[in-house]
């Protein structure tokens, strides 16, 4: 709990901006309703993305990207490729540690 309360103190004084979970949170359920992004949701190697992934979050949190994604079959392939190099970059922090 403390490490938490330090981590959230620090990151408001060095000038990261919060994110807006509701909101996060509304647009990944408006994208459900798209078969493409319904599979990628439950895809093993990026559901945990949309949960602990900072960056993935930020571009969550976005409604006009969002809606780009909606309507726009290259939005919707630029997240994915989005997706994919979180997910190594992950992959890559995971086998330093």
């Amino acid at each position: 709990m403390l490490e938490f309360i330090i981590n959230f103190l620090s990151n408001t004084y060095v000038g990261q901006p919060t994110l807006h979970t509701r909101k996060i949170d509304q647009n990944i359920a408006r994208l459900q309703h798209y078969d493409w992004f319904h599979d990628i949701y439950h895809h093993d190697q990026y559901r945990s993305l949309f949960f602990a992934n900072r960056h993935v979050r930020k571009y969550l949190q976005s409604n006009a990207r969002v809606k780009r994604m909606m309507k726009n079959k290259q939005e919707q392939e630029r997240f994915l490729q989005f997706l994919h190099k979180q997910s190594k970059e992950r992959g890559q922090k995971n086998c330093k540690q």
